[in-house]
């Protein structure tokens, strides 16, 4: 029977801390024999669209994708769901953020956009090897479609905005732990996990049917949804409560050993 497979980007299949950008020859292996063997391969990521290299969405490894942490599904180039934030609420975020100089990125499928003046952002995704050339920089808001925002901010929280945005109602989001000056915000009814059902339903795949590899908090909705979860070595101790298996690290090729182990049983 098929089942379907659901990875993680970045610190799942790939390393931008350590600089690596692109699969291992491993994972692309691994990958490559469950595709042969008629399983369903996903990318469950919170980036959208327009931030996925040719490397994921061109090379025939993966059949679907879970973008903006669920406000979009894709399978075989059709979209299956989409949900867009409300633009009055895109438009009250906005100004706030305006006030405050906190720079913002607006993230629909399949464009993002964001302003030229914005430096700052543009320099963070030039860093992770993201093509800022497939950006829009002139827009119209009442003419695009906003499922996702990102902002960059030069204090620790932009004294208190962060949290402010994040208890919006409708909207959940994550701040970076690390520096506090990034965050992102989006429907808090949607999750990897939500875009993961919207998957299997599509397919009439069982969840028992299902794996989830990752390694990030946003993540924590995708392995409490899958029938099988499979964990990071990487990832921190929150997450790890909810693995049905432990794997190695990113940079110990994790994801190649969980799916030679426990999906094609030949180890």
């Amino acid at each position: 029977m098929s089942k379907a497979v659901f990875f993680d980007i970045d610190g799942t299949l790939i390393n931008i801390h350590n600089n690596q950008t692109r699969m291992s020859t491993a994972v692309r292996s691994a990958i490559h024999d469950l595709r042969a063997a008629g399983h369903h391969t996903f990318i469950a990521t919170g980036r959208p669209w327009a931030y996925l290299s040719p490397e994921l969405t061109e090379s025939g490894l993966f059949d679907g994708f879970i973008v903006m942490n669920g406000a979009a599904v894709l399978l075989e180039g059709k979209v299956i769901y989409q949900k867009p934030l409300p633009m009055e609420t895109v438009k009250q975020i906005i100004a706030i953020a305006e006030q405050h100089q906190i720079e913002y990125i607006l993230e629909g499928y399949p464009k993002v956009y964001l302003k030229e003046e914005y430096k700052g952002l543009e320099e963070v995704y030039r860093a992770i090897d993201i093509d800022i050339d497939r950006f829009v920089r002139d827009y119209t808001l009442d003419k695009i479609s906003v499922s996702k925002m990102e902002f960059l901010c030069d204090t620790a929280g932009a004294n208190g905005v962060f949290k402010q945005l994040l208890g919006w109602p409708g909207l959940t989001g994550l701040i970076d732990p690390t520096l506090l000056k990034y965050m992102e915000l989006y429907a808090a009814d949607i999750s990897k996990g939500t875009g993961i059902l919207e998957a299997l339903r599509y397919l009439d795949i069982p969840t028992v049917d299902s794996y989830a590899f990752g390694d990030g908090l946003n993540d924590i909705e995708m392995m409490e949804t899958a029938g099988h979860s499979l964990v990071m070595g990487n990832a921190g101790r929150e997450l790890k409560a909810r693995a049905e298996h432990v794997l190695p690290t990113v940079d110990e090729d994790g994801v190649a050993e969980g799916i030679n182990r426990y999906i094609l049983k030949r180890l």
